[in-house]
């Protein structure tokens, strides 16, 4: 019950003081849901849920004492993608409020291994990693139920829906999910990085030219579903692996969003981008809860207003960020193809989206109304 109260009390702290006229696009939007936060004492869990004892969102924080403590924050992407500069800004106001004290130590372009590599570590103990930005669907493997619903194909017609449901009630539901599940890890804040579309190797002019191709998918049941619902072949390899699978022949194509697409050197060997926008990158940051209960409540507290600040960041800059990437990619001979008719794409999947949202058909709904 009072983990209950203590999330609606960091939800609502977070919202009260979210940017009231951005448009946010990566990872969370102005009144994103705040991190689920439990301390361990009774007292500490009261302060940071009242924002910090030190001015809590004022930035007002008690840093003469604080201990320094270092963070491993893990990112699959480079830097210069759209999450790679969240991360970036999510470092610079943590360092910032805390006067130095906290240290971010970004590990970008998957050193760390993939995200199921490092949901694996951050899940096992040990305190190697973190923090980490991972994409909504990478916790299906993990319990995360919910967080399914956010990957189904064509659940968000545009990115104002996903705002919508990210600053909504729901959003705090979902970002409770994993701590809720006993998992290690909790949700501090949610963000995307722009609509995920297909690429290949060969040439292709709309969705009859996927039957048949081998197209890469991580493991996960809802990409499998919608691969397999457009007549492809899903075809598991791991995202530090992809260059030379497409390179090589071993899958005919992939998914990613835009600014990835070309941050990671992909149209030098898949150089058609078709434009269908089967789902929204939702993601969010999670922190071990190791990691999170050797903080001070007020260290607590800048993790909190420096994750909010973050997606505002993240919001307001994530489509321009993707149109400036898209507008690069045509004037470097990308073949990039329109889909002017999406509905035989939505067709095509209605099958994924059946089986997985069996048993939470109302919660889903509840996503869809919010558009």
């Amino acid at each position: 019950m009072k983990k209950k109260l203590i999330a609606s009390v960091l939800c609502a702290a977070m919202v009260a003081g979210s940017l009231t006229g951005c448009g946010l696009k990566s990872p969370d939007e102005p009144t994103t849901a705040a991190p689920a936060a439990e301390t361990t004492a009774a007292a500490g869990k009261e302060t940071a849920a009242a924002g910090g004892a030190s001015g809590g969102s004022s930035g007002a924080y008690n840093t003469d004492d604080m201990p320094a403590i270092t963070l491993v924050y893990a990112e699959v992407n480079p830097l210069d993608t759209i999450v790679g500069q969240m991360a970036t800004d999510f470092k610079t106001k943590v360092e910032e409020l805390s006067n130095g004290k906290i240290t971010i130590d970004v590990q970008a372009s998957g050193v760390l291994g993939s995200e199921n590599d490092v949901l694996d570590t951050m899940l096992g103990g040990g305190g190697t990693i973190d923090m980490s930005r991972i994409s909504a669907f990478a916790l299906t493997s993990y319990g995360g139920e919910k967080s399914m619903l956010l990957s189904l194909p064509y659940t968000f017609v545009n990115r104002d829906h996903f705002w919508n449901f990210a600053t909504s009630p729901l959003a705090e539901e979902f970002l409770l999910e994993s701590q809720e599940n006993g998992s290690g890890v909790r949700g501090l804040y949610y963000g995307e990085e722009g609509f995920r579309h297909f690429f290949t190797v060969k040439e292709i002019a709309g969705i009859e030219d996927l039957k048949g191709m081998k197209l890469r998918v991580s493991n996960d049941p809802v990409m499998n579903g919608l691969v397999e619902g457009l007549g492809a072949s899903p075809t598991v390899v791991s995202f530090n692996e992809l260059y030379s699978a497409l390179q090589t022949g071993v899958v005919d194509g992939a998914e990613q969003p835009i600014a990835n697409y070309k941050s990671n050197a992909f149209p030098e060997v898949a150089p058609t981008l078709i434009l269908d926008g089967h789902t929204l990158g939702a993601v969010q940051v999670i922190i071990t809860d190791e990691a999170w209960e050797k903080l001070t409540v007020d260290q607590q507290a800048i993790i909190m207003e420096a994750g909010k600040y973050a997606s505002e960041q993240n919001r307001a800059n994530s489509e321009k960020k993707e149109n400036e990437v898209l507008e690069q990619l045509k004037s470097e001979g990308v073949n990039v193809v329109e889909v002017a008719d999406i509905a035989p794409w939505q067709e095509a999947t209605k099958k994924v989206i059946e089986d997985n949202t069996k048993g939470n058909e109302d919660l889903y709904q509840q996503i869809l109304d919010l558009q």
